[in-house]
Order: structure tokens, then C-alpha cells, then sequence
């Protein structure tokens, strides 16, 4: 059983990746634009397939590279005109340009501007431009080219890339970044590297996309995890032929950059003069492979992930958000990965407890494979007894110890029902946790239960019921790792 254990070198990531961004910097003759794929600043599925891999790790390679890096964000005007929403965040992607800005500044990170791609006058677009402007940052606009990707002729044109303003950029390696995806990384490297090259300025390209990784199997339960992450974008894992034809390796990529990688391809000549790569795979600067040190420990978070990603598709179905076929698409890739739902221990827990009561009820698992149970009472709802339940245990407190009076939980009751207007009187996570923290102001049990949040972090939870908004945020902030039974309470 590998549950728990470490499956990635962290460290060794950081100094591996960060030197050979070095080496693809000088390979270049001294400038690189890197396409920063997936997350940059919270990796959370990261670090949940790849056990030991911290959330915030590419951020930790980049500040070994701050001397000689800037970042460029990017956001496509069109989603700041539809408000498009950050799923894991629900904050707009206009606001979170600014939440980004604001966490690179702050560690010492040079934020050199941020460019409005297909940017076609739209109002909120400008009033994103003003509200940029007077926090002193430069706004830079890229404009729709007909035909894109495949006229290469407009393209490569003064009416194509050479429409674009010319980012002004003054270091080594320069971050693209952005959002969501969808808002433009690669055109924006591409027509830098036109305009750089007009200028007579040695560039170059390369992406850093952590998944899948390219030097694990194709069906590895890593890469399988890593579908399942972006069913709903039909991304595919596929062998890269034209590395296997280049070299006769066996590599592994995803099927937009299989597919685009002969226009990219087409594009790099027409730049350079000479494509400086033969594959998708050679574009890639990802060491994240080379960093796993116990593949048990890392197939068995990825497994728990496609079971995750699983029941959080079946949730998504019965709030009308998500197709059949991503939910069939879910269930091939739990068959490749060899798992079921009964290979979530806390699944069968949560409903044998459910079963017990007649009421909802929920389950944890610790690292040590320990089970929690927690069930509805007329107090607290069932994740918020599971979460008291998880602290007395992490904390050796009998469960008999009743760490919060009713004298403490009814007045937070009253307030609910007759002042806020909310028809249940059970507390939520939230709520509960906040009235521990005063109990511990005077209480050492409920003292010694608040110290022991940290260890909830990692854990496995499931509930019987779709849970409110307000716990699963609660839930994801103690970085536990929570699933439920598609049916509403």
C-alpha cells in the first residue's frame, strides 16, 4: 500500500528544469519565449498524481530564473467581453489577470505587461485596458487573422503577426502565460518571434506543459489522469509520430499539438529559415519524468484521481453541466486505468454509514488508511461532524469529549434561520470550524483541534449527498480531496 508515500523528487525538479531551460535559452543564441501551459501558480492535479510535486513548484523553478525572467500575461478579449469564469476559482479571468500580476509581483517575479489577444475594440476589453494602465502596467493588443492557422501567407505578414504591437521584452526568457486556456500563449510567442526576427534579434520557442509526460508510457495511469483532467475539452494522449519517424523513440504528446505541430512546423521556416525541431515532443522542456522516484506511489494517486475526476463528472451531470459522453469517455478511461469506484475506500464507508442512519452521511480516509465516519444530526451537518470527528482523532481527544456546547451552536442556528433566512439549521464546514476556533479560546480540547488542521490536508473524503458550494470550498482549502454521490439532499 503506497498511499501517502512520496512518489516525486521536488527538489531535484526544480534544479533539473531550471537548468535546462538554461540550455534551451543558449541553444536559441540568448532569448526564449516559453508557452506556459496549465497551471503556473497553483498545480493542485499536479501535485495530487505526482505525490511529493507541490503545488506551486513551476512557480519555485521560475524564482531560481527571476535575474533573467520576465512574464507576459495573456487573456483573450472575447472571454473579458463573456466573463468567462476560472472553474477551479469561480473569479472571472479579467480578475484573475490581476490575481496573477499581483502573486508574481509579490514573490520578487518581473511581470513585464499583459497583451489582449483578438482583440477587436470590444468595451470591457478597453475597460480592462484603463483599469490595467492606472496599476502601471502595459497593455499591449493582438488582433484576429483570418484564415489562422492555416494562411500562412496572411500570417507571415505585414497584415498577419506584423498587425500585432511588438511586445517590448528585456530579458533572457520571457513566460507566457495566462488564465485558462484558449486565451492565445502560442499565437502570442509566434508573432514575438516574427517580429523579433524582423529586427534582426536571435528568439526562440519552446512549451512547458507538464502533462502528459512525454517520457511515460502512453496508457501510464499518470498520463490516463491527465485525460481524465480534460474530458471536457476531448484532449487525447497520443504516441508523437513524427518523433517516432525523427528518431525511433517511442514519446508521448496530446492531439492539438500533434495536429498543429506541420503548421507550426511551416511557420518556423518561414522565420528562421530552417524549423529548429523535428517533433512536437522536441518543442517540450518538461523534466517532470525524470523526477519520479516510486512510479507505486505516483500510479496509485493517478488511479485515485480518475476516480475522482469520475464522480465529480457524475455531480456535473445532475446539475445539467456535463454531457453523457464526457461520463462515458470517464468510464473507458477507469477501465485502461483498472480501477472502479470501489477502489475509494471512503465511497463504501460514507454509504454503509448513510445506510446506518437514514440520513447523510460521509467518510474520510487518512493517509494511514484509517477511516473517519460522520453522520447528520440536528446540530451539525455530516462533513462538518466527520471534519470535528477528523480533528479529535488527529488530535488523541476521546470521542466522548464534546468540544462544542450547544449553548455555543444554537445562537449560530438562530442567526441562520431567523435572520439570514436559511431553511437548515445544520452548520456548515465553515461555520463549524469558525465556532472552534472561538471555543478554543477557552477550551485546550478544542485548542488542541484546531492544531491539528494541517494534517487534514491530503485526505480523501467522500459525501453521500452534493454538498453546498461553501463546504466544497471549505474542503478545498484544507486541501482535502473530496468526491459525492451524484443526488442532492
Amino acid at each position: 500500500m503506497s498511499k501517502g508515500k512520496i512518489g516525486f523528487d521536488n527538489d531535484k525538479y526544480l534544479k533539473m528544469q531550471s537548468e535546462h531551460i538554461r540550455e534551451r535559452i543558449h541553444s536559441f543564441g540568448g532569448k526564449l519565449y516559453l508557452e506556459f501551459g496549465g497551471k503556473l501558480y497553483d498545480d493542485y492535479h499536479a501535485s495530487r498524481v505526482l505525490p511529493g510535486f507541490k503545488p506551486d513548484s513551476k512557480l519555485q523553478m521560475l524564482l531560481q530564473l527571476k535575474d533573467e525572467a520576465e512574464i507576459v500575461i495573456v487573456i483573450n478579449a472575447g472571454d473579458i467581453e463573456k466573463n468567462k469564469i476560472r472553474g477551479d476559482l469561480g473569479i472571472t479571468y479579467d480578475v484573475d489577470v490581476i490575481r496573477l500580476y499581483n502573486v508574481f509581483t509579490k514573490i520578487g517575479l518581473y511581470v513585464s505587461s499583459v497583451v489582449l489577444t483578438q482583440y477587436e475594440g470590444q468595451r470591457s476589453a478597453d475597460a480592462f485596458r484603463k483599469r490595467l494602465e492606472a496599476l502601471g502596467i502595459r497593455v499591449y493588443n493582438h488582433y484576429p487573422i483570418n484564415g489562422y492557422p492555416s494562411n500562412l501567407e496572411l500570417i507571415m505578414s505585414d497584415e498577419g503577426y506584423g498587425k500585432n504591437d511588438y511586445i517590448e521584452t528585456t530579458r533572457r526568457l520571457v513566460v507566457i502565460t495566462a488564465p485558462g486556456p484558449g486565451s492565445g500563449k502560442m499565437a502570442t510567442c509566434l508573432s514575438q518571434l516574427y517580429h523579433e526576427n524582423k529586427r534582426g534579434i536571435d528568439a526562440g520557442y519552446a512549451k512547458f506543459e507538464t502533462f502528459p509526460i512525454w517520457n511515460l508510457p502512453l496508457r501510464h495511469p499518470v498520463n490516463l489522469a491527465y485525460e481524465a483532467a480534460t474530458s471536457d475539452l476531448n484532449d487525447v494522449n497520443m504516441i508523437d509520430p513524427y518523433h517516432l519517424d525523427a528518431y525511433g523513440k517511442t514519446t508521448v504528446n496530446y492531439n492539438r499539438d500533434v495536429e498543429i505541430f506541420p503548421v507550426l512546423n511551416a511557420m518556423f521556416e518561414r522565420i528562421f529559415g530552417k524549423s529548429p525541431y523535428k517533433s512536437p515532443t522536441d518543442m517540450g522542456v518538461n523534466m517532470a519524468g525524470n523526477c519520479i522516484v516510486d512510479d507505486d506511489a505516483v500510479c496509485e494517486a493517478a488511479r485515485e484521481e480518475i476516480i475522482r475526476r469520475y464522480y465529480v463528472a457524475l455531480c456535473g451531470r445532475k446539475k445539467g453541466k456535463t454531457s453523457d459522453d464526457e461520463i462515458y469517455k470517464l468510464e473507458l478511461l477507469m477501465n485502461q486505468a483498472g480501477v472502479t469506484t470501489a477502489d475509494r475506500k471512503c465511497v463504501a464507508a460514507a454509504l454503509e454509514r448513510e445506510q446506518q442512519t437514514g440520513a447523510p452521511a460521509a467518510a474520510m480516509e487518512l493517509p494511514d488508511g484509517t477511516i473517519i465516519t460522520g453522520k447528520t444530526s440536528n446540530l451539525l451537518g455530516a462533513v462538518s461532524a466527520l471534519l470535528l470527528n477528523a480533528l479529535k482523532h488527529f488530535g488523541g481527544i476521546d470521542d466522548e469529549v464534546l468540544m462544542m456546547s450547544p449553548e455555543v451552536i444554537e445562537p449560530i442556528q438562530d442567526l441562520k434561520i431567523n435572520h439570514f433566512g436559511s431553511s437548515n439549521p445544520c452548520l456548515h464546514t465553515d461555520e463549524t470550524l469558525i465556532a472552534l476556533a472561538i471555543c478554543a479560546t477557552t477550551d485546550p480540547n478544542a485548542k488542541k483541534a484546531v492544531d491539528q488542521l494541517e494534517k487534514l490536508r491530503g485526505c480523501e473524503v467522500h459525501s453521500t449527498v452534493i454538498l453546498s458550494a461553501v463546504d466544497e470550498r471549505t474542503f478545498k482549502r484544507l486541501g482535502v480531496n473530496l468526491t459525492c454521490e451524484p443526488k442532492f439532499s
